[in-house]
């Protein structure tokens, strides 16, 4: 691999334009039978179709079983092409055929990489494959006669244009013994010089993103499932070493008994309940414990990942859930009924601690609004609500006529607020809390605010002037003025030692209203990063510094 990766790298075959790599052996009906499947691949005692590859308890099928290796060998030519040490693909579609049990018996994958390589890759335990990678280069080709390594002198083919073919042979005993060791030597706190974390990582996503194009879910998977912690044990917030918050992490809207975490974890993009579950107990180890999905949200597949995580953890009482509904077509009062009962069935509760209109209908007076609210309330369906992307006159007008009317107002407003100010925002009907009416409006009433998308998309880690490949990102946040406070956040962020995100979410933290940063982290990286934020203490003058306010 470090052979091919230096031929790769030094232009030996030109620009890579394509990667052909499969691993697959076939796996014959009756068990305790050896079978050729190859020159090189004898499979022995596989258990036939009742053994391990064929149970999807016990995540049978070739994907898993064999198809990392094409995959990791797609991203690693494709990456050593780019100079860098691997490559995620940026598109993937696949195909396949499944058993009876819903595992994989034979798939194939198309991958294109940001730097235009593309690759074809297979896998399967019922499929016989050459067993062979082929990279096509403007120049030439290199193809690996054993890249797997399954004899002790894998060999390699270069053919350029204008040239003999070059064969090489690579001697490796025990081949497989290399992983051994270098996992063993990571065991001691060290990432594997060959293939990092992130590397494996990276491999992981695209072999799940590879399964579900094929449509390989497996039983503990399912949305339906109880998928415990990953250590098996009860999830457990920790707990502040003196019992006190020294970070600024919590803190209160009146109406709820709870202290809230002022980082909000938001669940509206989680593609299965394992990836939910693994982010949310993160999110909880961290000391999160404000949720917050909507009615919308995946079709309503959010809200039930959400409940059945919470259903799997038991801990009904110990979050804050907020929900929302009345988003635009159905922005009316019947509507808002209709589906606030299909929340709380599809999340399997009996109540909501917070309830946001997600839309606003201006066409409707705000206290009827108001009133099919405080009915909600008053059956003990929500404990508050409020309003998201709702102005503040609005907000003034069905609090007015709560106070005349001796009803419950809106306790809180939640609108996009962050560091970017916006150009526009992504979605119709959504509104802002940026400009200095606004602020000085949550100022006076201290009116809480949920401020969506406190990262600005993750503006301040990801934009960069010169990549526009993210429409919504440059169409929302691109500027001279959000890439000089960009440039101010990534200075903080030095000094402190934390992302830029970070800075981006504490600005969000340190205004003169109480306020609450929602994120949606796809990564535990990105979680853990993120929620340093409360430990991020910005002084006024700071605050103003990175708004580059004038004095």
């Amino acid at each position: 691999m470090a052979a091919i990766r230096d031929l790769v790298r030094d232009g030996e075959i030109g620009e890579v334009r394509h990667i052909d790599a499969g691993f697959a052996f076939f796996v014959p009906s009756a068990p305790n039978t050896a079978t050729e499947v190859s020159a090189d691949l004898v499979i022995e005692d596989a258990g036939g179709l009742d053994g391990r590859l064929f149970d999807p308890n016990l995540a049978g099928g070739g994907i898993l079983d064999v198809g990392c290796y094409p995959m990791s060998m797609a991203r690693a030519i494709a990456g050593a092409a780019a100079g860098v040490d691997f490559l995620d693909p940026v598109s993937l579609t696949g195909d396949g055929s499944l058993s009876d049990g819903g595992v994989d018996e034979w798939a194939t994958a198309q991958l294109c990489f940001g730097n235009g390589v593309t690759a074809s890759v297979r896998a399967g335990v019922r499929m016989v494959d050459n067993n062979t990678v082929q990279i096509v280069g403007s120049k030439g080709t290199i193809e690996m006669l054993d890249p797997w390594a399954l004899s002790t002198s894998p060999r390699v083919i270069v053919r350029r244009v204008g040239h003999l073919p070059q064969k090489l042979t690579f001697p490796a005993p025990g081949a497989y013994a290399l992983q051994v060791d270098a996992f063993a030597k990571s065991i001691h706190g060290s990432e594997p010089e060959q293939i990092s974390n992130a590397d494996s990582l990276g491999n992981s996503a695209a072999l799940d993103r590879w399964r579900r194009a094929v449509g390989v879910c497996y039983p503990f998977e399912r949305d339906n499932a109880t998928i415990p912690t990953v250590s098996a044990l009860s999830l457990r917030a920790p707990a502040p070493p003196d019992g006190v918050d020294h970070g600024g992490g919590t803190g209160r809207i009146e109406g709820l008994s709870k202290p809230l975490s002022r980082i909000v974890m938001g669940c509206d993009h989680q593609p299965d309940l394992p990836t939910a579950s693994a982010l949310f107990d993160h999110y909880v180890t961290l000391g999160g414990n404000v949720f917050d999905t909507a009615h919308f949200y995946l079709g309503g597949q959010a809200e039930r990942r959400l409940g059945r995580w919470i259903a799997n953890r038991g801990i009904r009482d110990d979050v804050v859930v907020i929900g929302k509904g009345a988003h635009t077509p159905d922005c009316n009062p019947d509507g808002l009924t209709r589906q606030l009962l299909e929340s709380l069935e599809r999340q399997g509760t009996d109540h909501l601690d917070v309830y946001l209109l997600h839309r606003d209908n201006e066409d409707i007076p705000a206290d009827e609004f108001v009133d099919v609210l405080n009915q909600h309330a008053d059956a003990g369906l929500v404990r508050i609500f409020g309003g998201s992307n709702w102005s503040i006159r609005r907000v003034d007008e069905a609090n007015a006529w709560a106070r005349a009317n001796d009803k419950r107002g809106f306790s809180l407003l939640s609108n996009y607020f962050g560091l970017a100010e916006p150009n526009e925002l992504p979605w119709p009907g959504c509104l802002d809390a940026c400009d200095a009416e606004s602020i000085r409006w949550l100022t006076e009433r201290q009116l809480p605010l949920l401020a969506w998308s406190a990262r600005s998309r993750n503006f301040f880690t990801r934009a960069d002037p010169s990549d526009r490949t993210d429409a919504m990102l440059v169409r929302c946040f691109y500027g001279p003025e959000n890439f000089e406070r960009k440039q101010r956040a990534e200075k903080l962020a030095r000094d402190y030692g934390v992302s830029p995100s970070a800075i981006a979410m504490g600005y969000v933290l340190h205004q003169p209203f109480p306020t609450f940063a929602l994120y949606g982290p796809k990564t535990l990286e990105e979680s853990r990063a993120g929620f340093r934020a409360a430990e991020v203490h910005l002084s006024t003058e700071q605050i103003a510094w990175l708004r580059g306010d004038r004095p």
